[in-house]
């Protein structure tokens, strides 16, 4: 395996990276100003695809879905720099968008459905679970489905390697960190990957040893 394929380092408005783990292909592509991540999970039995944050350059994200059935877009927050492909991709290819209540009055129009913390949404054979975590903003949403051989989790600006998505005040900054603790490093193995809003890939594992130094720093 490549560099890249392992980092998921990929250009921004640059080539796409494909990873596949058995039912499950991770299609990850940077674009924008802000080098905004969007993924398109796939069923690879089916070929039903969900789009993960519609930020920018709606043309490159429906070339990325040309070979897939998509399903829906869902949103991981309502910041403006993860959601300006959402009205294009309404338009065409249809596709209908979902986020958390939270982040409401963020988005460009109003969503199709809100998501909860502990709901399942069904790609082909695949299982897409929503977890809630606030502090980045309200309606912070993470997204784990599960491959072959390990979890896969798109985690938006709420966890980067090296530490969680900014908060702005002291009692965000507790909540996120309760969130990711009891949410996520106590559900997930260490061999689970982790796919950010921006930047390269992490895993669990790799992250799992700093969450004290993360609490203590307080931000």
């Amino acid at each position: 395996m490549d560099a890249n394929a392992t980092s998921g380092h990929v250009e921004t408005d640059g080539a796409w990276l494909d990873r596949k783990d058995g039912r499950v292909r991770i299609r990850k592509l940077a674009v924008g100003e802000l080098a905004n991540n969007v993924y398109v999970v796939s069923c690879t039995s089916t070929g039903t695809s969900l789009v993960i944050d519609a930020a920018a350059r709606p043309e490159v994200i429906r070339d990325a879905l040309a070979d897939t059935s998509p399903l829906a877009i869902v949103q991981t927050h309502g910041h403006w720099d993860h959601i300006r492909a959402i009205e294009a991709l309404r338009d065409d290819p249809g596709l209908p968008f979902w986020a958390h209540d939270g982040d409401h009055s963020n988005y460009p129009l109003p969503p199709d459905r809100f998501l909860t913390d502990g709901d399942v949404i069904d790609i082909g054979v695949l299982e897409v679970t929503v977890i809630h975590v606030p502090g980045h903003t309200p309606g912070s949403l993470l997204f784990l489905t599960r491959g072959d051989t390990r979890h896969h989790l798109f985690s938006g600006d709420t966890l980067f390697p090296g530490g969680h998505g900014k908060t702005t005040t002291a009692e965000d900054h507790a909540r996120i960190m309760d969130g990711l603790e009891s949410r996520v490093f106590a559900r997930l193995d260490d061999e689970t990957m982790v796919y950010p809003g921006h930047g390269d890939d992490t895993t669990i594992g790799a992250e799992r040893p700093h969450l004290r130094a993360w609490r203590a720093r307080g931000w």
